[in-house]
């Protein structure tokens, strides 16, 4: 029987996170070719990944299974409009699992975990970044109760 678990990501992890963001830009650039140019991380990415992790309103989660960083999230909290009435909002802004380790539930235990931790905070409106035409992805969140609340046109001329 496999472990899945979920934890929040340490320095230690950084080399694996870059790794594991790599292949997620692959994945996006083919998807949508202006995807690390528009929502990717700023460069050098280790670096925004440094940042990420001391970042107080980010939350970066490992993926692993039976001990061997699979995937990763990176969520963040913020504000709304001031007539929300001081409630906020927790934002999945990427979520990636290696292609040989989905559909084992790696992806499960990292959303899981982050809606847990923001709970816990009193959070309870969230979001997720999908890409169009990321199939999967969208049935994912949408098996997580995630629905569509915006989507953004984008135009490129040469």
């Amino acid at each position: 029987m496999i472990e899945v678990t979920a934890t929040p990501a340490a320095p230690g992890d950084l080399s694996e996170l870059l790794r594991l963001y790599r292949l997620l830009e692959v994945e996006m650039v083919a998807i949508k070719p202006v995807w690390r140019l528009t929502e990717g991380l700023a460069e050098p990415a280790a670096d925004a990944l440094a940042d990420a992790l001391g970042d107080a309103a980010t939350d970066v989660l490992v993926g692993r299974i039976d001990g061997v960083p699979v995937g990763f999230l990176i969520g963040q909290r913020a504000g709304l409009l001031p007539q929300a009435d001081e409630r906020r909002m927790a934002v999945i802004r990427y979520l990636f699992t290696e292609t040989a380790a989905r559909e084992v539930g790696v992806a499960d235990a990292l959303v899981e975990r982050f809606l847990a931790e923001q709970h816990e905070r009193g959070i309870m409106l969230f979001d997720a970044h999908v890409s169009p035409g990321h199939r999967l992805a969208k049935n994912f969140f949408e098996s997580n109760g995630f629905t569509a609340r915006h989507i953004v046109m984008h135009r490129e001329d040469e």
